[in-house]
């Protein structure tokens, strides 16, 4: 479609200022897909190119000076009023989507602070309540079809309707809109029963009519994802950083071990959410790249030489067939299709959990605002086991687990650690299992017992960090891979070397990389972290494992059994003297002066054997260490593999927290060539391939390299 200003711009062959190019594909826009409309908008040398689709809207205008013209995405075309105003128009071309992002900031900071202002809350505790306002919203525009946005006028006109019917012990209408919130997420245990706004109704209504100017259904999430963790970042830059990971270190983290679809991931201390976030949408790009793809083959297929020299009737006919193939394509990415590839990957491949209810609030917030993946996250003590986190389950974990706390050794887990909601149970019963009733146990058959019983590392200290290293571990499948940021500290202090032997008999090492303190003082930590990549032992590797270990084990005992005995020796033949002279002393068959003597000698022998047997215990313990050092070094002999370290001075952030170069792509572009040519894990567990029978078009998936049946992927 083209736009003219007016009528007589276009008889007068003018040119016109806007060109769209409409595709009914329900998948994100790139911009090489509309390259007929970009030729055509550059050439007629139109100020706005419009893109759309079923999913969305995008606008573009040309950077001009240059031969091949870029696009740079701007937020809206101008309306009717005002396209022949040179000055309005030229602001519309100035306001980037960089612009958009900061204006939705700058809202949110606006409603924040009527909160503050009126209700005289905390920044915390504002920050709840604007989430909760944010999932009222959000509720809404997704439940109403077209563009219905939940505005004052709305809120007023259903307030009006409820208040005709509302009797004096009734709830204001704004705290009923909350209560469906409340109802909508109870499987979450986000809210607490008692919950309620705890702002004033005037408060509500600033901050709807504030935010009626987006329809938070339909803003892009790269637009409103990225606004909200601006503001987020903001609002916790104090006591809450910690929870907060810098964008640089996850990008780098989840690129390094790639995802894959179908791949179960999770972190346990998710904070805000920003691992799982960028695993979605990591995954959720791999998707909509490979419906591209199988779309791009339908079109080569189908718009062949014949096509060429077909009637027109006849092409309409393989278009609209093409168009019902590319519909049903769609489907694929629609999250509301319970059948879909992008309601499985948000349904059953994101978990998380946070010990702090704030966070896993805000978590959900977060995944809800950059496009869902949210159902998986709870608020849980990360150590335990809940829903579908559990031992054996994650094909990945990515976490940034909190450093320098400790679990007290007097915790201990009650029985207000039990899940009791019997509804459901049962429902994750069905869903998982077997596994779902032996994962409670770990609560069930432990009443009273310290939380660090659960865990071996919990006798070799009680630092949170170095627990959470273990329960990664433990909640890997075999073979599964492993991102966490930690201090330097559990790399290079001697006190957690058994630690550090601990992980080495349970994971291999895939890349160690050090980056600067800076990086993380803007979120206020202050201690140097490092990312530590793992893969937990396949079946195989971990047998390996165990043969090396007990062939080392009993070579190096074979080694020091008669230095051993030797040592025990002399400590036996001077018990063996202590005996005697006792049994000659007990029988007082000796005179009175030879019984002296023996009393002096029982005496002497007593103290040399006192003094053997200490010299016996250090002298075993120098030989253990002695020990446990050459059976380390066989293993590490038998058992050897090579693995990557780096460091980089720049990670993107600086200590203020502003942009600065970033040398971590360049670590993962050299990581990701050595791991596929040195095969450090297997090849992904899922292909989907497609086959087109008559007008229908079917899923075939591949897994593990065995092809299953077709499956129907769209309609009832």
């Amino acid at each position: 479609m083209v736009v003219w200003k007016n009528e007589k711009d276009k008889l007068e062959n003018f040119c016109p200022i806007i060109v769209i190019e409409c595709k009914a594909e329900h998948i994100t826009i790139q911009e090489e897909d509309y390259f007929l409309g970009y030729n055509y908008a550059s050439w007629a040398g139109a100020e706005f190119f419009v893109t759309t689709n079923l999913k969305e809207t995008r606008i573009f205008k040309f950077k001009q000076g240059t031969i091949h013209k870029k696009l740079v995405e701007i937020i809206d075309i101008p309306k009717a009023e005002i396209i022949n105003n040179k000055k309005e128009v030229q602001k519309l071309l100035n306001q980037t989507k960089a612009f958009a992002r900061d204006d939705f900031t700058k809202l949110l900071f606006k409603c924040h602070n009527i909160i503050r202002n009126n209700d005289k809350l905390s920044p915390e505790a504002a920050f709840d309540e604007i989430s909760k306002i944010l999932f009222i919203k959000i509720r809404y525009e997704k439940n109403n079809s077209g563009a219905q946005i939940f505005s004052l006028d709305v809120f007023k006109k259903d307030k009006e309707i409820y208040d005709r019917y509302k009797s004096n012990d009734d709830k204001d209408f704004y705290q009923v809109l909350f209560e469906k919130i409340k109802e909508d997420f109870k499987d979450d245990d986000l809210f607490d029963p008692s919950e309620t706004l705890k702002i004033r109704e005037n408060s509500f209504e600033a901050i709807v009519e504030e935010l009626q100017i987006y329809n938070l259904s339909a803003t892009s999430d790269d637009v409103k994802g990225i606004a909200f963790e601006k503001f987020l970042g903001k609002t916790f830059r104090g006591e809450l950083g910690q929870f907060f990971t810098p964008r640089t270190v996850v990008d780098f983290m989840v690129e390094i071990l790639d995802p894959m679809e179908g791949e179960v991931i999770c972190d346990p201390c998710c904070g805000s959410g920003g691992f799982l976030i960028k695993a979605f949408e990591y995954v959720r790009a791999k998707i909509e790249e490979d419906i591209h793809n199988v779309k791009l083959k339908i079109k080569k297929t189908f718009y062949d030489e014949k096509y060429e020299k077909m009637s027109k009737k006849n092409q309409e006919k393989v278009d609209e067939k093409v168009n019902d193939l590319f519909n049903k394509l769609n489907t694929e990415l629609d999250i509301n299709n319970p059948k879909s590839r992008l309601r499985v990957l948000s349904y059953d491949c994101i978990y998380g959990t946070d010990a702090n209810p704030r966070m896993s609030r805000t978590a959900k917030m977060n995944m809800i605002m950059h496009g869902d993946g949210h159902g998986g996250v709870h608020h849980n003590d990360g150590l335990l086991n809940v829903n579908g986190i559990f031992d054996n389950r994650f094909d990945l974990i990515l976490t940034n687990p909190p450093f320098g706390s400790r679990v007290e050794k007097s915790l201990k887990i009650t029985e207000a650690d039990k899940y009791i909601n019997q509804t459901r149970i049962t429902k994750y019963k069905q869903r998982y299992g077997k596994a779902y009733d032996e994962a409670m146990e770990q609560i069930s058959k432990n009443i009273g017992k310290p939380l660090l019983s659960l865990y071996d590392t919990g006798s070799l200290s009680t630092l949170t960090e170095v627990l959470f290293i273990e329960r990664c571990l433990n909640l890997l499948k075999p073979g599964g891979r492993m991102g966490i940021v930690l201090p330097e500290g559990v790399l290079n202090n001697a006190n957690l070397q058994k630690v550090r032997d601990y992980v080495e008999g349970k994971a291999k090492i895939l890349l160690i990389t050090s980056i600067p303190q800076d990086v993380f003082i803007a979120s206020g930590a202050t201690v140097k972290p490092s990312l530590l990549f793992f893969k937990k032992f396949t079946e195989k590797e971990a047998k390996e494992f165990e043969v090396i270990t007990v062939k080392a084990t009993k070579k190096v005992n074979q080694k020091y059994k008669s230095r051993e005995n030797k040592e025990k020796a002399i400590v036996s033949d001077l018990e063996v003297i202590y005996k005697q002279i006792a049994a000659k002393i007990k029988a007082k068959s000796t005179a009175k002066e030879g019984l002296e003597k023996l009393k002096e000698q029982e005496n002497e022998i007593k103290e040399k054997l006192k003094q053997a047997k200490i010299t016996l215990k250090n002298n075993l313990k120098q030989i253990d260490i002695t020990k446990e050092k050459e059976i380390k070094s066989l293993i590490k002999e038998e058992f050897d593999y090579i693995f990557p370290i780096s460091e980089v001075e720049k990670a993107g952030i600086s200590t203020t927290g502003a942009e600065i170069e970033n040398e971590l792509p360049k670590v993962c572009n050299e990581f990701t060539n050595y791991r596929k040519e040195s095969h450090l894990w297997s090849s992904p567990i899922r292909i989907v391939n497609y086959e087109i029978e008559k007008d229908q078009i079917y899923r075939v998936p591949v897994l593990e390299g065995v092809t299953q049946e077709p499956e129907v992927f769209y309609g009832k």
